[in-house]
């Protein structure tokens, strides 16, 4: 009898954890998404208001590494970009505390691009700590592309 009683135990502590899990990975695919559809728009109070206080965005420029308040500096005079999630992976910490993501996005002014970040769970629920938006290139397309950037690192630029 105690056996069972501990096999119930186990088994509503892991139906409690799955639940928990999708709740945590449908609250951050809302997150992530409303971020998208609030750039789109240009708004920008509610586009920062899903980063954390120390949050960063990671631009496709190697010199765009901005804190959430020179980030938002940034847009004031901007009327908003559109990228639409076509592929996003979401994984969580082990104590749900933190999540990271990757996601491959589409825009009509770039084509295909990739957004990768890490979100925290806070008391006012998701919030993006990082953002990191790329370009992903080829691997044929690789040599030409980084032989651009060092003839236009040397440039001085």
């Amino acid at each position: 009898m105690k056996n069972l009683i501990v096999i119930f135990c186990i088994l509503i502590a892991k139906i409690s954890s799955a639940q928990s899990i999708n709740s945590d990975l449908e609250a951050i695919n809302g997150v992530l998404d409303s971020y998208h559809k609030a750039a789109s728009q240009a708004d920008w109070d509610t586009y920062f208001d899903f980063m954390s206080d120390d949050g960063v965005f990671l631009g496709t420029d190697a010199s765009e590494r901005w804190p959430k308040e020179v980030f938002r500096e940034y847009t004031v005079d901007r009327t908003g970009w559109s990228y639409t999630p076509k592929d996003r992976n979401v994984n969580l910490t082990p104590d749900g505390s933190s999540a990271w993501f990757d996601e491959i996005l589409d825009s009509e002014n770039y084509g295909s691009s990739r957004g990768t970040g890490v979100l925290i769970k806070t008391s006012d629920g998701w919030k993006i700590s990082q953002y990191h938006l790329t370009f992903p290139v080829p691997n044929e397309l690789a040599r030409e592309i980084t032989d651009a950037i060092k003839a236009f690192e040397e440039q001085g630029n």
